[in-house]
């Protein structure tokens, strides 16, 4: 049963430190990342991840507007934490879409909360590389 009476539903996602806010309403189909249409939405395969959600709920897609607003992170990221926001939205709207997110990719639905390690002292570039001894 499709959630007809709330017109607006605001959703959103986080993947490392890239934020994003779904902003779902009753529509036509368009889908907006950052205030520009998700056709020209570069680099192409963010796109398609972030087009995920929508395949997969294709009935729902048509009746909703979506405008998506993210910042922080990396394109990576920020494509993440859309497709997170755009699926949580669809479920609020269409409670019957959850069990299709979750037996395609359960990441659709449940943030990744792993972060890069940080910088440790006494060491040269990476997290837990030592300088290297010598006993000559």
């Amino acid at each position: 049963m499709l959630n007809l009476n709330k017109t607006i539903i605001i959703k959103s996602g986080k993947r490392k430190t890239a934020i994003a806010k779904a902003v779902l309403r009753p529509g036509t189909g368009v889908v907006r990342v950052n205030g520009s249409l998700l056709n020209i939405y570069e680099p192409v395969p963010y796109r398609l991840r972030i087009e995920e959600p929508l395949i997969l709920s294709e009935e729902v897609r048509n009746k909703v507007d979506i405008d998506v607003t993210v910042k922080g992170g990396g394109s990576n990221s920020q494509s993440d934490a859309s497709r997170i926001a755009i699926s949580k939205a669809m479920v609020e709207f269409d409670p019957k879409l959850k069990s299709v997110f979750m037996a395609y990719d359960r990441q659709l639905l449940v943030a990744d909360v792993r972060l890069k390690e940080t910088h440790k002292p006494s060491t040269h570039g990476k997290a837990r590389a030592k300088k290297q001894k010598s006993y000559r």
